[in-house]
């Protein structure tokens, strides 16, 4: 082999060499391409996603507030429930006395 035959030898592996890299890219950018309906559909759920979070961030603070509410309201009801008991004892208290004063005059 002389030369000129081992420098065609040579560019022609290169070029072969340099069709197969083309053809590895083309195939490679071919199945990993994003379509813009896909895109299109990421941006769409990211919106449904940034919605949600939102709806749910705002339910957290009613559910929040609501527990608040209720929890103020069952300490009031249950000031008022002690505050009637202790009305309910000192009557039957006073009834018991008024009840000993009858059986004594009696």
């Amino acid at each position: 082999m002389n030369r000129t035959e081992f420098i065609i030898a040579t560019a022609v592996i290169l070029f072969v060499a340099f069709c197969l890299g083309w053809f590895a890219h083309w195939l490679v950018h071919r199945f990993s391409r994003i379509s813009q309906a896909d895109v299109d559909q990421l941006e769409r759920m990211s919106q449904e996603l940034h919605e949600a979070e939102e709806t749910r961030d705002q339910a957290i603070t009613y559910l929040q507030q609501r527990e608040a509410e209720l929890t103020n309201q069952l300490a009031q009801t249950e000031a008022e429930l002690s505050a009637a008991m202790e009305g309910l004892r000192e009557a039957r208290h006073e009834a018991e006395e008024w009840r000993n004063r009858a059986e004594r005059d009696a």
